[in-house]
């Protein structure tokens, strides 16, 4: 098993493992941001697989691995929507959280404390492979994306998002979000470790995959809610790419 996440990070997360599931605590972003996330995965998995988006169960049938998936804000809504959900996570704090919080719901997740190199020497591979606000805290990022591809079936999709390193995500993503408006603990993110579209369009093209589409997640300070843009990718963004089958 390859160190996909260096201690200093895997430490930070462990900090705030007992906070995933306030969404007014540290997590506060990804809380926000959820639902534009979950919109892009929607459209674009039963898009690719023929499904009924409006249907309860539109994933029914598909397996879903969430690389880095902390306290599973995305495993959760997935396994609702009918996926059989592999949650791999380095931090056994978050793994922990994200157990708890599955079975007060309810709900059968596998969840396990690894990377996403361990699930690609067991054999595993799966119809659907997110790589969600991970990327950025990786010590390689090349690497990272290359264990992550291993994961896609032939004709399956990877998501993955992050943050653009842009002087407007500085201004944004650091100074604004963790030092003036104090959605996230100070330090929560390098920017010199923020990934542009185009090296991440790199990373996976040279593993193999085909980007297929990109997505900024931009702030509406209008309505108060992030939404899906198909220009804006100065901050927050997500690459959708296929394995070809």
């Amino acid at each position: 098993m390859t160190d996909a996440v260096d201690a200093a990070e895997r430490a930070k997360f462990d900090a705030m493992a007992a906070d995933w599931w306030d969404p007014d605590g540290p997590m506060r972003p990804l809380h926000a941001q959820s639902p534009a996330r979950i919109a892009l995965i929607r459209e674009a998995v039963c898009a690719r697989f023929g499904r009924d988006a409006a249907a309860d169960a539109p994933f029914e049938g598909l397996r879903i691995a969430d690389v880095g998936c902390g306290g599973g804000l995305l495993c959760e809504p997935l396994a609702r929507m009918g996926a059989d959900v592999v949650g791999v996570d380095a931090s056994a704090a978050a793994i922990d959280a994200a157990k708890t919080h599955a079975a007060s719901e309810g709900l059968t997740i596998d969840y396990r404390c690894a990377v996403a190199d361990a699930l690609g020497a067991a054999g595993e591979r799966f119809d659907v492979v997110l790589a969600m606000e991970v990327i950025e805290h990786t010590p390689d990022p090349r690497r990272f994306v290359d264990d992550a591809a291993k994961l896609v079936k032939p004709g399956g999709l990877l998501f993955g998002s992050t943050l653009n390193r842009t002087a407007k995500a500085f201004a944004l993503a650091v100074v604004g979000a963790e030092y003036v408006l104090r959605w996230l603990p100070a330090g929560t993110h390098d920017w010199r470790r923020f990934v542009r579209p185009s090296e991440f369009k790199r990373y996976l093209t040279g593993a193999g995959l085909r980007v297929i589409d990109r997505r900024g997640i931009v702030f509406d300070p209008l309505r108060r809610r992030w939404t899906l843009s198909t220009r804006d990718l100065d901050v927050n963004y997500a690459l959708v790419a296929e394995r070809p089958g």
